[in-house]
C-alpha cells in the first residue's frame, strides 16, 4: 500500500475476519471537537507548574519535552523526577464532562460489532470509565486496558500491544484497532492487526498517515463502524 490514505478512500473495507476490537479512549471515541483533551492538557501544565514551582509557560515547555522524549508526559516525570503516578492521574483527568453529549448513534454502531471490544488507553481506567460512562456506552467493553497495566510503557512501544493481546486472550489476526494518533497504529499493524485511523485537528498526530501501518481512515467513527463493522444479513 503505497499511499493508505487514498487507498483506504478507494475500497470497501474487508473486516470479516474481525473479532477483537481495540478502542483508543481520547479523541477517538469522542470526537476531538469536544475539546476535552485540553482539559487534560492544562491540568498536566498546572500540576507541573505547582510541583516544580515554575510558572506557566515553563511549565508547558517541560510538559511538551517530556512527552516528545518519553512519549508521555508522565512517563517523563516518572523517569526524570521520580513523579508518583497515581497522584499525577488523578490531578490531570479531574475535569468536566459536561462538554460530551450521550453517544448513542456510536453505542449502537459498537453493539452491533461481532466479537469482543476493549479500550486501550495511555490514561487511567478510572478516567476511561467516567467518559464511557458519560457516552453511554460502558457496558459495551468487556475491559480497559489503561497504562498503569502496561507498567507505564506508553503507545507506540510495542510490549503493552502484546500485553495487552495477552491479557484478553486475543490474536492479533483477528483485531483491529482505531486510534487517531496515526503512529501508534504501527505496532498494531506490525503484530498483524488491522488498523483504523481517526484523523483529528492536531497535525502531529497526523504523521506518519501515509504509510502501510493504516489500512483505513473515518472522519467519524460511528458513521464508519455502521456502514462497515456489522456483519451482512
Amino acid at each position: 500500500m503505497k499511499n493508505a490514505m487514498n487507498a483506504a478512500d478507494s475500497r470497501k473495507p474487508d473486516l470479516a475476519h474481525v473479532r477483537f476490537w481495540v478502542f483508543d479512549l481520547d479523541n477517538t471515541l469522542y470526537p476531538a471537537s469536544s475539546n476535552l483533551f485540553p482539559q487534560v492538557s492544562r491540568r498536566m501544565g498546572e500540576f507541573i507548574a505547582g510541583h516544580f514551582d515554575v510558572d506557566l509557560e515553563a511549565a508547558r515547555a517541560m510538559q511538551k519535552h517530556y512527552f516528545r522524549q518519553h512519549g508521555t508526559t508522565l512517563r517523563g516525570l516518572m523517569l526524570e523526577h521520580g513523579i508518583d503516578a497515581q497522584r499525577f492521574l488523578d490531578y490531570v483527568h479531574d475535569i468536566d464532562l459536561s462538554v460530551l453529549e450521550p453517544a448513542p448513534a456510536l453505542g449502537a454502531a459498537l453493539a452491533a460489532l461481532p466479537g469482543r471490544l476493549v479500550v486501550y488507553t495511555n490514561g487511567s481506567t478510572a478516567h476511561a470509565e467516567r467518559i464511557l460512562d458519560r457516552l453511554g456506552i460502558a457496558d459495551i467493553f468487556e475491559g480497559i486496558f489503561d497504562i498503569v497495566a502496561a507498567d507505564f510503557v506508553p503507545k507506540p512501544e510495542r510490549g503493552p500491544y502484546e500485553a495487552m493481546l495477552k491479557r484478553f486472550g486475543a490474536k492479533a489476526e483477528t483485531a483491529l484497532m482505531a486510534e487517531d494518533i496515526a503512529k501508534n497504529l504501527v505496532p498494531a499493524h506490525d503484530l498483524g492487526m488491522t488498523t483504523l485511523w481517526i484523523p483529528g485537528p492536531v497535525d502531529w498526530a497526523a504523521e506518519g498517515a501515509e504509510g502501510e501501518h493504516v489500512h483505513y481512515v473515518a472522519d467519524d467513527l460511528a458513521e464508519w463502524l455502521a456502514a462497515h463493522g456489522a456483519p451482512a444479513d
